[in-house]
């Protein structure tokens, strides 16, 4: 059994009350014509804000949006953010024009407690990305306490997650990062066995230092996506014309050494959904028999033998993580298989866990976020936090305890 992960100070710990909050969030969400399509990362941080604001916090929000490079870009601007957020929390929420400089300080302590003002794009001052201490320090001017609510940019050390938690006397996790935490820490320290992992995405070399991370504690790893085909390559099997890292062959085939010396299942696919290379987007294709995929084919899903086969290795795992789809799961018919995997993890009535990203959407997409335990926010931020790297963004925060 590993070490338990230091555990971090919560957000529920803070006393807030008639204190000036500086609070990360993520709000970077997709505009369309001026406004917000999709809140769902607004939504996330809704019970951190509720609470805070329950409590009497002076609330100030800060996020960026996109990649303005460091300077203000039209369409970059938060104020679609601000009105979304004002009618999810019933309070009309001011914009501050910019992040930093009087304006933002003056409405800054003009906060009454229980209400909340967002600040303009952190992004765009470069300083933001580079940690700048006089940045840092501007923004830390604002508040008197830090919550860090924003996991999907827990990696990256700006000013917003690692600068300004330094500078202020306590820095707590918010309600979604703690979850987060909680939820990812259970698969590196002390997983309900036996412990199954489906990864699938495009990219072997994505996903390498993962793989080697969790394979101590695995007892099956299910591979599907795009990755899989180096995989089969790696042993030798004909894909056809589906995509291959051949940069990573070798590495593939001493995953699987490892595995096998391990005593850990790696199940690969036996059979697949293919569709002729000279086809449009419209050709369903066809199942392939076996392994191998014929020169001219691309192997665009897992086939229902592997779907089978998967469910089967899934059907008594009491910890399951998913990360990246099976296959190619916005078009149909070749979202069959993750439409399946998603659906037997859902019912497995294990310690269920999504990854982010892709995987994420598809879930959602299948109506089936309510029926994992954790859906992860984070993208590169879960899988750096699950391939054992440290993160500047949760290292910033205070430990419990002396």
């Amino acid at each position: 059994m590993e070490e338990p992960l230091p555990e971090k100070l919560s957000v529920r710990d803070l006393d807030v009350a008639d204190h000036r909050v500086f609070c990360r969030v993520d709000f970077n969400v997709p505009l369309e014509e001026g406004r917000v399509s999709d809140d769902n990362r607004i939504a996330a941080s809704l019970p951190t804000i509720r609470l805070l604001l329950e409590r009497g916090a002076r609330l100030i929000l800060a996020s960026h949006l996109g990649r303005p490079k460091g300077a203000p870009k039209p369409g970059l601007g938060l104020a679609p953010v601000a009105r979304r957020l004002g009618e999810l929390i019933g309070q009309e929420v001011p914009l501050a024009p910019d992040c930093i400089g009087p304006e933002a300080e003056a409405l800054a302590a003009s906060l009454s407690p229980g209400r909340a003002l967002l600040l303009e794009n952190l992004r765009f001052h470069p300083e933001e990305e580079k940690n700048d201490e006089g940045f840092a320090a501007q923004l830390a001017a604002l508040a008197e306490l830090y919550v860090n609510d924003a996991f999907g940019t827990a990696h990256r050390a700006h000013a917003s997650t690692v600068g300004v938690a330094r500078r202020l006397p306590r820095a707590a996790a918010g309600l979604l990062m703690d979850a987060e935490l909680r939820n990812l820490s259970v698969l590196l320290t002390d997983p309900a066995k036996p412990y199954a992992i489906v990864l699938g995405g495009a990219k072997v070399s994505d996903k390498i230092d993962l793989i080697r991370n969790l394979m101590a504690r695995a007892d099956r790893i299910l591979i599907g996506g795009a990755m899989a085909y180096t995989f089969l390559r790696a042993r030798g099997i004909d894909t056809g014309d589906s995509l291959v890292e051949a940069a990573q062959i070798e590495t593939a085939a001493s995953l699987m050494e490892e595995a096998a010396s391990r005593g850990v299942a790696l199940l690969l696919p036996s059979d697949h959904r293919i569709r002729a290379v000279s086809e449009g987007a419209a050709s369903e294709g066809r199942v392939t028999d076996g392994e191998t995929i014929p020169s001219g084919w691309r192997g665009l899903d897992i086939g229902p033998k592997t779907i089978e086969a998967f469910a089967r290795a899934l059907g008594d795992a009491r910890t399951i993580l998913w990360n990246g789809p099976v296959g190619l799961f916005e078009e149909s018919p070749f979202d069959t298989g993750t439409r399946a995997v998603a659906r037997v993890i859902a019912a497995s009535g294990a310690h269920s866990v999504v990854g982010g990203g892709d995987s994420a959407s598809a879930v959602r997409k299948f109506g089936l976020t309510s029926d994992f335990t954790h859906v992860s926010t984070g993208g590169g931020a879960t899988l750096e936090y699950l391939s054992g790297m440290t993160l500047p963004g949760v290292e910033a925060l205070s430990n419990v305890g002396p």
